[in-house]
């Protein structure tokens, strides 16, 4: 998976735009976990071919087997994929993908129930996608027909989630596809990396199109965090009130302690992401780690429990990005209908459920000197004011080795009672108490480290 802020162009020299010079506020820093939420069209056939285990993300000339549902725009074009096949089969000959706007039922979605499942198990954030790679808008945009209150469900699915978002006291930021719309494009399908950044458009009226979809955005919702995908229009890259420079100034102008990401294509960012990767170390600079609770973002409903994160996975997940100074940004991708499907659901109630427990281990802290050890017992560290605390990610092994930094300091668990400590051979190890030992994590707090 490619890293977004590498990728920058084109070079402007000394006609080169003034950017923001804003860093990632502490309130970003401090939430780590937020909910992304697909939920578009591509939710109608909620369906992308499997591969197996893991997620494979496509490579040159592989696109016709894309493995995330929210491509189903793209790939129902390729001629001969398993998808366009499927579609062929489910909806007929002649039946297009935007032709599934209108098939689009959103009865059973009420956003107060959905915001509260996602601040329940733990989000301090919430990132709906407010148009994805196909075009449709989920507000009521002034820029095109194409949206969720002409159409499909004919409500204003944003400015419901925006609603219940603030009621609930979390964040709310918006995801936006800035460089990719196959709806107002004629370009052929893209069928490998290249086509991906070949593919689009990138002249100022579409650059226009897309900055005066953002400006609405802003103007509406105020949002905490601007997510955006893909990179934008080279045509809106210059020193234009239309152009990326005068639009972020425009916004944290109007949301001062607002944060962006990484995937603007420009000489400027805020938070780097990583998209289904496994980071090794501390990053120096904040990250966000993003993947779907599956395989896919969008929902698939050829996914079972072998594609999904249990909650213990997902809580270990969670752990170690935060040791290495990261946020998770896990997705949920809702059924057509706005529902939250079972095998989901579950796994973000456990994960709710430990962090009622072990939040204080978690939000609000920053990395230790290193994020954990490998050897024995794996283990990983976050600190906060109240100390060093050391995750075990595995407590039924039933004791871990405690590294010589901790030396004598007080050890609690999360529940308060101290920690039982045996030394031999000059190596102090914890005895996890057999109330822990089925815990997805055990956490071990050590004071004045």
């Amino acid at each position: 998976m490619m890293n977004f802020e590498k990728r920058t162009g084109p070079d402007f020299g000394s006609a080169a735009p003034v950017y923001p010079t804003q860093g990632v506020p502490d309130w970003y820093r401090d939430a780590k976990l937020g909910f992304f939420v697909h939920w578009g069209l591509y939710s109608v056939p909620a369906w992308a071919v499997q591969h197996g285990e893991g997620v494979n993300i496509p490579t040159e000339d592989a696109y016709a087997w894309h493995q995330y549902a929210e491509w189903y725009g793209n790939t129902v074009r390729i001629a001969g994929s398993p998808t366009w096949q499927r579609h062929q089969e489910l909806y007929g000959p002649g039946t297009s993908y935007e032709d599934l706007a209108d098939l689009w039922d959103a009865s059973s979605f009420d956003a107060e129930s959905f915001v509260g499942e996602l601040v329940g198990a733990g989000a301090k954030y919430i990132v709906p996608t407010t148009k994805h790679h196909e075009g449709f808008c989920l507000w009521g945009t002034r820029t095109t027909g194409f949206n969720s209150v002409m159409r499909g469900p004919r409500r204003d699915l944003i400015g419901e989630f925006h609603a219940a978002t603030r009621r609930a006291g979390a964040r709310f930021g918006v995801y936006y596809s800035g460089a990719l719309d196959w709806h107002v494009g004629d370009f052929p399908p893209i069928e490998s990396d290249t086509d991906l950044f070949r593919f689009r458009r990138n002249d100022a009226q579409f650059a226009r199109y897309s900055a005066a979809q953002l400006e609405e955005l802003v103007e509406r919702f105020a949002p905490d965090l601007l997510w955006n995908d893909i990179e934008w229009p080279d045509g809106g890259k210059g020193s234009h009130e239309y152009g990326v420079a005068a639009l972020l100034k425009r916004y944290f102008d109007s949301v001062p302690d607002g944060v962006v990401n990484d995937r603007w294509g420009v000489p400027y960012h805020g938070f780097l992401t990583r998209e289904y990767t496994d980071i090794p170390d501390i990053l120096e600079e904040p990250w966000e780690s993003t993947r779907g609770l599956g395989y896919s973002f969008g929902y698939n409903q050829a996914e079972d429990e072998r594609h999904s994160l249990s909650g213990a996975a997902l809580i270990r997940m969670l752990v170690d990005v935060v040791s290495k100074n990261g946020n998770l940004l896990i997705n949920v991708g809702p059924a057509a209908d706005g529902s939250i499907p079972e095998l989901q659901r579950a796994a973000m109630r456990e994960l709710g459920e430990w962090l009622r427990a072990n939040g204080s281990a978690i939000y609000g802290t920053r990395p230790w000197v290193r994020f954990g050890e490998e050897s024995g017992a794996p283990r990983r560290y976050t600190r906060s004011a109240a100390g060093v605390h050391l995750h075990l990610l595995d407590p039924a092994v039933g004791e871990a080795a405690l590294p010589a930094e901790f030396g004598d300091a007080e050890l609690r668990w999360m529940d308060g009672s101290s920690a039982t400590i045996a030394e031999a051979s000059g190596i102090r190890t914890v005895t996890v108490p057999e109330a822990l030992r089925s815990e997805p994590v055990a956490v071990l707090t050590a004071t004045g480290v």
